[in-house]
C-alpha cells in the first residue's frame, strides 16, 4: 500500500527555484547560442520554439519542421531596452508574414495564394492563438491578407505570439510526393516603430527563417527521421552538418517588399503587381461586326473589344471603362496581345473566381446568351410578290436578348444598314396576305429558330421604312 505525504510548505515555496537550478546550465548555454547567432548587435531578436533539423549541411541555411494547424510560439524580445525609451510610442508594431522561399514561387505568389484561396475558401494561410499569445495588443489578421497577421507589443517588456500555418508545402508542389518534396516557407517578422501621428512607418528590423509545413505530426516523424539518420553517419561524416537545436533563432534579412505598403494601407484592396504570365494559347474573334457597316450603326458591345493591337494606355482605358479599375495596376505593363493570350485559368488564379471569369468573358468577346435565335432573309424587289425561296437564297441569324418589339427592331436595323430610328413599323404577313402590326406580344410568341422572309417598304414622304415579315 503506497501513502502520500503531504510536502513541507517550504518544498513548494522553493520547488520552482530548485527546477530552475536545475535548467541553469540548459538555459544558459541557449541564450549565449542565441546571443552568438544573432552577432549581439541587433536590437531586436525573435525566435521560434521549434527544433532545427540536424540533416542541414553547415553552408547551408538551418531548416525547421512544422505541424500543420498546430501552435508555435515566437518570443520577441528587444535586447537594447534604452533605445526606445524616448520613442513618442511606447509600442511597437511586428508584422508576421509566411512566404515562400523559392525565388520563382516569391515572382508568382498572388497567383499561388489566389489559387489556394479558391481550393480552401474561409480558410487562412496564417492565424495568430491570441488565448496562448502573451504581451501583444490589437492582434490583427486581415481578411485580404490570409499569410499574414499583425501585432503591437511593448518593447520594454517583451512578448510572445503563438502563430498557426494551416497550409501545408506540398500544397504549392505539381505533384504529390509527400511533405519532403513540398516547398518550403520562410516566416518573416517585419518590426516597425511609430512617428510622432502614432502611425508605424519606421521600419527597424526584418528577420525570418526557414521552414517546412507537414500534416499532423509528420514533422515530429520528419525530424525523427533525420536524426536517425545522421546518428548512423560516421564522426567526419557528422560534422559536415549542423547540430539541431530546440529553438530557431530568426536571422536578420531584408524587409518584405510590400511590408511597408502593408502597414500604411492596411486596408488596401490592390493586388500585388508581382505576376508576369508566360505567354499562353488563346485566341480572338470578332464577333459579329461586320467591316462594311457605318461607324453610326456598330453596337457598343462590338465597337468596345480589346483588340491584339491594343497600346498599354489603350489597355487601362478598356479595363477602366469595364469596371476593371481595382486591377489595373496590376495590368500596367500589359498590351491587349499580353491580355488576350491568358487563358480563363490564369485570370481566375490572378483576379480570383469572380472578377476572372467576368474579365475572359469581357475581353474574349462572349454575349449573354440569347432569349429568342430567328432567321432571315432579305427578299429582292421591295414590293415585288413573295416567293418560294429558291436553293440561292441565304439566310442570316437574329440574336434578341429582350423579346420586345424595339429589340427587333433594332437588330433588323444594324443587319441590313438601316438606321434604327427610320423604321416606323414591322408587319406580320398571314398565308391569307393580310398584314398583322408585330408587337411585344408578338415577339414574345415567336418560336425559337423561325425564318422568315423580309422585305422593306420605302416611304418616300418621310424617308422611312415598313419592314414585312412573312
Amino acid at each position: 500500500m503506497l501513502f502520500c505525504h503531504p510536502q513541507p510548505e517550504s518544498y513548494h515555496q522553493h520547488s520552482t527555484g530548485y527546477i530552475r537550478e536545475a535548467l541553469a546550465p540548459f538555459l544558459k548555454n541557449e541564450e549565449a547560442r542565441l546571443l552568438a547567432e544573432s552577432g549581439g548587435g541587433a536590437a531586436f531578436q525573435f525566435v521560434l520554439c521549434a527544433a532545427t533539423s540536424p540533416a542541414v549541411k553547415q553552408q547551408d541555411e538551418s531548416l525547421t519542421y512544422l505541424n500543420q494547424g498546430q501552435s508555435y510560439e515566437i518570443r520577441l524580445q528587444n535586447r537594447k531596452l534604452l533605445e526606445f525609451t524616448d520613442r513618442s510610442s511606447k509600442y511597437v508594431k511586428s508584422v508576421v508574414r509566411v512566404v515562400f522561399h523559392e525565388r520563382r514561387l516569391q515572382y508568382a505568389e498572388h497567383q499561388q495564394l489566389e489559387g489556394w484561396r479558391w481550393n480552401r475558401p474561409g480558410d487562412r494561410i496564417l492565424d495568430i492563438d491570441i488565448p496562448l499569445s502573451v504581451g501583444i495588443l490589437e492582434p490583427r489578421s486581415h481578411p485580404l491578407h490570409l499569410n499574414t497577421i499583425e501585432v503591437l507589443w511593448d518593447p520594454v517588456k517583451n512578448a510572445s505570439v503563438f502563430i498557426q500555418v494551416n497550409c501545408i508545402s506540398t500544397e504549392f508542389t505539381p505533384r504529390k510526393h509527400g511533405g519532403e518534396k513540398g516547398v518550403p516557407f520562410r516566416i518573416q517578422v517585419d518590426t516597425f516603430s511609430a512617428n510622432e501621428h502614432g502611425e508605424y512607418l519606421e521600419q527597424v528590423h526584418s528577420s525570418s527563417c526557414q521552414v517546412k509545413v507537414f500534416k499532423p505530426k509528420g514533422a515530429d516523424r520528419k525530424l525523427k527521421t533525420d536524426r536517425e539518420k545522421i546518428s548512423r553517419k560516421t564522426f567526419q561524416d557528422r560534422e559536415k552538418y549542423q547540430q539541431s537545436h530546440e529553438t530557431t533563432l530568426l536571422k536578420e534579412c531584408s524587409p518584405w517588399p510590400d511590408a511597408l505598403n502593408l502597414t500604411v494601407h492596411g486596408s488596401s484592396n490592390t493586388p500585388s503587381p508581382v505576376y508576369h504570365s508566360s505567354p499562353t494559347s488563346g485566341s480572338y474573334t470578332d464577333g459579329n461586326c461586320s467591316p462594311g457597316q457605318p461607324e453610326d450603326l456598330l453596337m457598343s458591345s462590338c465597337s468596345d473589344h480589346l483588340l491584339p493591337s491594343s497600346s498599354l494606355l489603350d489597355t487601362q482605358q478598356w479595363l477602366h471603362r469595364h469596371r476593371f479599375a481595382p486591377f489595373s495596376r496590376l495590368f500596367s505593363s500589359f498590351s491587349g496581345a499580353d491580355l488576350l493570350r491568358m487563358s480563363r485559368e490564369d485570370l481566375i488564379q490572378i483576379c480570383g473566381p469572380a472578377d476572372g471569369i467576368r474579365l475572359f468573358n469581357t475581353m474574349k468577346g462572349r454575349f449573354i446568351q440569347p432569349r429568342l435565335t430567328i432567321y432571315l432573309c432579305q427578299q429582292q424587289g421591295g414590293l415585288q410578290p413573295l416567293v418560294k425561296p429558291g436553293d440561292g437564297d441565304v439566310y442570316q441569324a437574329l440574336f434578341l436578348e429582350e423579346l420586345t418589339l424595339s429589340d427587333l427592331s433594332e437588330k433588323i436595323a444594324v443587319l441590313y444598314g438601316i438606321a434604327p430610328r427610320k423604321i416606323t413599323n414591322i408587319y406580320r404577313q398571314k398565308p391569307n396576305g393580310i398584314h398583322v402590326l408585330v408587337s411585344d406580344e408578338m415577339v414574345q410568341n415567336f418560336r425559337e429558330e423561325s425564318s422568315f422572309l423580309l422585305s422593306t417598304i420605302r416611304d418616300e414622304n418621310t424617308d422611312s421604312f415598313h419592314v414585312v415579315l412573312k
